[in-house]
């Protein structure tokens, strides 16, 4: 997969039967590969689309999604994990399956 490819190359948003809507696979996926990163401005405040990543020890920061990424559903099994703003697969993943991510702890 090319990581330059805009998002909507290979993923799509459509409904979800785990919640509202959500990002499925257009093509397989192999495991590792790197998917995009989480784009939007930074924020204080938490809401439906933010993302927290811990930018030092203790210091989080809130990112409010602006892109395809912002629709990843929680899984206690995930297919995808976020390395900073930066979304990357935990396995092969196959065409039209939805990609999850473990939403983690609250870091409040």
């Amino acid at each position: 997969m090319k990581t330059n490819a805009k998002l909507s190359e290979f993923l799509k948003v459509k409904e979800s039967a785990l919640h509202g809507k959500g990002l499925f696979a257009k093509i397989d996926i192999e495991q590792e590969a790197y998917l995009g990163t989480y784009a939007g401005r930074s924020t204080d405040e938490n809401g439906t689309y933010v993302l927290w990543v811990e930018e030092t020890e203790g210091n989080w920061i809130g990112c409010d999604g602006r892109n395809m990424l912002k629709y990843l559903n929680h899984s206690e099994s995930p297919s995808c994990e976020f390395d900073g703003r930066d979304l990357y697969a935990l396995r092969d993943i196959e065409a039209g399956e939805e990609l999850t991510f473990f939403y983690g702890e609250d870091p409040f």
